[in-house]
């Protein structure tokens, strides 16, 4: 690597010489001098993975259930979740649950 620093007639004379050639030669070798002079940065190291995968459950197993005092009856549960959904998607119509208030039409009167 070269530190040398041309002076005005030197640059002049390299333009000139070979078309503008030896002019780029010159330029092109200074940037490359730069770019090997300069230090690489230092690389992170890579972490290892973590020995579970966030979010999700071990292999090999389940989560846990509801605690069994929250056992609720298979009958009991689908007429709710029929309720709800009767609620979000018929909001003007009752359903069979029984927990529904009677829509007040001229029918029911």
């Amino acid at each position: 690597m070269s530190d040398f620093e041309p002076e005005i007639d030197d640059i002049r004379a390299m333009r000139q010489e070979n078309g503008g050639a030896d002019l780029k030669a010159f330029l092109r070798q200074q940037i490359a001098n730069g770019r090997a002079q300069r230090e690489q940065p230092a690389r992170k190291p890579v972490l290892k993975p973590p020995g579970h995968r966030p979010g999700a459950w071990p292999p090999g197993c389940s989560p846990p259930g509801p605690p069994p005092e929250r056992q609720i009856p298979a009958p009991a549960w689908q007429a709710a979740a029929r309720h709800a959904s009767n609620e979000i998607n018929r909001p003007d119509q009752p359903c069979d649950c029984g927990n529904c208030p009677v829509a007040d039409t001229e029918e029911n009167r």
